[in-house]
């Protein structure tokens, strides 16, 4: 279920953390993935695909699209005021997607059970109704603040839990035990 606290359907999630390859603003080649909350438990996503991203010439690296998919997915938790990682990403890979496309990206949880959550997305060409060139099935994993301070790098654990815009969306999760 959808926490009562979450973001507004339409409203713009923004960077979790601004040196994400996924989607903050400070990574350079990153994907600058831009994430909507939606209705009920789904969040509406794009990306562009630029040079800096493509494994064949002029087509973008599969691992790319998988990251695109994953950060996608990941978002999902800012609806369930849960901290969760990724478990498991199982990826198919329809059509290729060439450099200059704009990626659109759906997902949404389909179940939880205790720590687990498992979620759904599709990535499609040319808007929200073209084809499908990319899907995924996805286990994320809930775990405390604890897992990135014992697992991070100490000093950019420690410029994030500086970052008034950390500060902020760490208090956002402070609801949950």
């Amino acid at each position: 279920m959808r926490h009562p606290d979450a973001p507004a359907p339409g409203e713009l999630l923004g960077a979790h953390y601004e040196q994400c390859f996924g989607c903050g603003g400070e990574q350079p080649h990153g994907l600058h993935l831009e994430a909507r909350a939606g209705e009920g438990v789904r969040i509406t996503a794009e990306f562009t695909v630029r040079p800096a991203h493509q494994g064949a010439p002029g087509l973008a690296h599969g691992g790319v699209l998988a990251t695109a998919l994953d950060e996608t997915l990941g978002s999902l938790n800012w609806l369930l005021r849960t901290i969760a990682v990724t478990g498991r990403l199982e990826t198919d890979f329809r059509r290729p997607v060439p450099v200059g496309s704009v990626l659109h990206l759906e997902a949404e949880v389909t179940a939880v059970a205790g720590r687990k959550i498992y979620s759904t997305a599709t990535g499609r060409l040319g808007g929200p109704e073209g084809p499908v060139a990319v899907r995924a099935d996805a286990l994320f994993v809930e775990v405390k603040v604890d897992h990135f301070i014992d697992n991070g790098r100490p000093e950019e654990i420690r410029v994030a839990m500086n970052d008034p815009d950390q500060i902020r969306r760490a208090r956002a999760f402070e609801v949950n035990p």
